[in-house]
């Protein structure tokens, strides 16, 4: 989603596919989330995964933000 969102032409279909690329990113965290409850000893695994994404979220925000039209 974020290589399809660098190459579209148009400022509103980037800004259409950052969202798609955040709203990924959250259901990733859930999903990770939801592993970890269903198994504690994963928790060593997915703890760094979900940090990354979280971080990743924040990214894609950060992004949408500066690329809308003022």
């Amino acid at each position: 989603n974020y290589r399809e969102a660098n190459e579209t032409s148009t400022k509103k279909d980037f800004l259409f596919r950052m969202r798609i690329c955040r709203k990924e990113a959250k259901e990733t965290i859930y999903w990770l989330q939801l592993i970890t409850e269903a198994n504690n000893e994963l928790d060593s695994k997915t703890r760094p995964l979900i940090d990354e994404t979280i971080q990743l979220v924040k990214i894609f925000a950060s992004i949408i933000v500066n690329s809308e039209p003022k």
